[in-house]
């Protein structure tokens, strides 16, 4: 007799789901140790996060980078590669967008820059990503330690840059000089506007529609292309895989090549989107936070859209909790998300066993 098996939704949604409930309670105890209300403040998170126009663009703002790093992180992760690296890459991807601002936001029009931009994060962000590859396909390196202190090596990169070579000569903040308007992205509001369709002011841009864009096209990689299948071959068993005559090590250097590119999209958000010129520190640790994006969405693109949107209502919901009750300031916030990085992501698999046991119980029965 055959085993019972366990439905798929209780591993793409019902364990994830438990996961954040168990986050969100031993965060409710946190506030009830210093005196606060835990429901009022879930109540001042959620509206702050969705209850206003401008609270639910900037929690989009925020899905928007954990898409591009959550993005990159799976298509990795699908290989068998845990990529800690999306945070350099992200920082010299932006370095890429900035650059190609740079030199040609005087002298091209915003339907050539855009093109240029992308190729420009893609193609920085992947050759960040390409050395750390190299080392693991050819020479045997460990790609977690390699890319853990390429993080490092980027963020010393930029201050060197920005400080050295790139800052506005007569600005004393490491900045560059602000884009021409030819090089800045629509905000949604004006794009909507443009439509007849109002809303208030927020930081969210045009990137978010690529970032949707991404998540399709690495669907479609990934599960309905011969290239897709042999990185899918590779992550499960990568022993079969070299039975089968797939080049492991060549699949490791493309696949990580996509990842960085995917995280060097954060410029895009940032750099073309919001801030309008280069700077230092505008990754903000989005390229740790896609770790935990990337495992509670289970590695897939939809998955990874809602773990974003979630984390983004943590972000702007934390921010709003945190001006409603002053007591809560910001560092409790801060462990409240980390609570739920915690909980989807090192204690994933906490209650997966009892749970499929459950399961398995009752589809017997």
């Amino acid at each position: 007799m055959s085993q019972p098996k366990v439905p798929v939704w209780v591993n793409l949604a019902l364990i994830p789901f438990i996961n954040i409930m168990l986050a969100f309670l031993v965060s409710a105890l946190v506030i009830l140790a210093i005196g606060e209300n835990p429901i009022e403040a879930a109540g001042y998170l959620v509206y702050g996060a969705f209850g206003y126009e401008e609270g639910i663009g900037y929690t989009l703002y925020y899905a928007t980078n954990l898409i591009f790093t959550g993005l990159a992180v799976s298509i990795a992760f699908k290989a068998g590669i845990f990529n800690i690296g999306g945070e350099g890459q992200a920082y010299i991807g932006g370095l890429g967008v900035g650059l190609v601002c740079l030199a040609v936001d005087q002298t091209m029009p915003f339907y050539v820059i855009v093109p240029l931009a992308i190729i420009g994060g893609a193609a920085f962000g992947a050759a960040w990503a390409y050395i750390p590859a190299y080392l693991s396909a050819r020479r045997g390196s460990h790609v977690v330690i390699t890319t853990i202190m390429f993080n490092f090596i980027a963020s010393s990169l930029m201050v060197y840059l920005m400080v050295n070579w790139l800052k506005q000569e007569g600005r004393m903040s490491p900045n560059s000089r602000t884009f021409e308007e030819s090089a800045w992205l629509p905000y949604m509001h004006e794009m909507l506007a443009a439509i007849g369709i109002n809303i208030e002011q927020s930081p969210l841009n045009a990137s978010f529609l690529w970032a949707l864009i991404c998540c399709v096209l690495i669907w479609g990689l990934v599960w309905h292309t011969r290239w897709g299948y042999q990185l899918r071959t590779v992550g499960t068993n990568a022993t079969a895989a070299v039975y089968a005559g797939i080049d492991n090590g060549k699949v490791t250097i493309w696949v990580m090549l996509i990842s960085g590119a995917l995280a060097g999209f954060v410029g895009l958000n940032e750099i073309m989107g919001v801030h309008h010129s280069l700077l230092l520190n505008f990754t903000a640790g989005f390229g740790f936070a896609g770790i935990a994006v990337s495992l509670m969405g289970r590695n897939h693109p939809v998955g990874i859209i809602l773990a974003a949107i979630l984390f983004g209502a943590l972000y702007q919901g934390g921010s709003e909790l945190a001006f409603e009750i002053p007591s809560i300031t910001p560092e409790i916030v801060v462990v409240i998300q980390g609570l739920v990085i915690l909980f989807s992501g090192a204690l994933e698999h906490m209650c997966k066993d009892r749970v499929e046991a459950f399961f398995t119980r009752t589809s017997a029965a």
